[in-house]
């Protein structure tokens, strides 16, 4: 495997690094030679070409020989690898534990107690979903009416037609967004509903200038929808966030202030993922 194809798996290995580290910080005396072992582990992920030991041990401020030392324990274990010109990388065993870590979950972990605060606030549902398959999943539900709103986490629904999903067609590649344009046209859910591949191509244009989308009344009459991406390490979106209102609460509360407590949102969750700062969370999250 190229470094290059390994580039999305370190940054997750990164996060999850990061994730654990934080752990560690709650309230128990960390552990010395563990902590030296995850900033070691972190560094060599920095630089995909490898790192030297000498480079590691000045980055981290350690004795050259501390830094051999645990080096020399991570490589014997399978977590570290010596690659040509003297250079650290990725071990087997590390490789192994980046095919298991769900970017998505990390998300979701992230976000969980972030949107169930923003419900409250906005007194409306709040949704995260992500992009699988050109249908968007739905991972976290909640807020005012999420029993009754008719998605459920775990479930997916056509990209076109949502908030979310316009979002995350929008910040595609530009070759994967026309593939998936010429499936089009769309059925048409409501009088609303774009259902012209043309007119969906300006719209998510708009989309990504703008950097939120609208559902107006597109996936079901008398709903309307804000929503604004998740960015990850990379600078790629991983997710987006939405509010669903009536039509008449969102003629009761200003558009512009909507989208100032999801942009908020969406920049706090970035930064509990970028920190580590997000405690595990197995499969997604819903409340009511």
């Amino acid at each position: 495997m190229s470094w290059q194809g390994l580039a999305a798996g370190i940054g997750l290995c990164q996060t999850a690094i990061a994730l654990l580290s934080h752990i560690m910080r709650q309230g128990t005396p960390p552990i010395a030679a563990l902590s030296r072992s995850l900033a070691l582990l972190e560094a060599v992920l920095t630089d995909r070409d490898g790192r030297s030991v000498p480079a590691i041990a000045q980055d981290l401020g350690l004795p050259r020989a501390t830094a051999h030392r645990q080096i020399a324990t991570l490589v014997a274990q399978g977590f570290l690898t010596r690659v040509p010109g003297g250079r650290i990388g990725p071990g087997p065993r590390l490789l192994a534990l980046m095919q298991q870590i769900d970017a998505k979950q990390v998300v979701v972990a992230a976000a969980a107690p972030l949107l169930h605060g923003l419900a409250g606030q906005l007194r409306c549902l709040v949704q995260l979903g992500t992009l699988e398959n050109e249908m968007v999943t739905y991972r976290i539900k909640t807020g005012r009416g999420a029993g009754d709103f008719f998605t459920k986490v775990g479930m997916q629904l056509e990209a076109y037609c949502t908030g979310i999903g316009k979002v995350l067609l929008a910040h595609l590649q530009d070759k994967d967004r026309e593939a998936y344009l010429a499936t089009g046209p769309f059925p048409a859910l409501t009088p609303r509903t774009i259902t012209d591949p043309g007119l969906l191509r300006h719209e998510l244009a708009g989309i990504a200038q703008q950097g939120f989308a609208r559902d107006t009344e597109e996936i079901a009459e008398g709903l309307v929808c804000l929503a604004v991406p998740i960015f990850g390490y990379d600078g790629s979106v991983v997710a987006a966030i939405s509010a669903s209102r009536t039509v008449a609460a969102a003629n009761r509360q200003p558009e512009a202030m909507v989208l100032d407590a999801l942009r908020l949102t969406a920049s706090q969750i970035q930064a509990r993922i970028a920190q580590g700062d997000a405690p595990p969370l197995a499969g997604g999250a819903a409340a009511s």
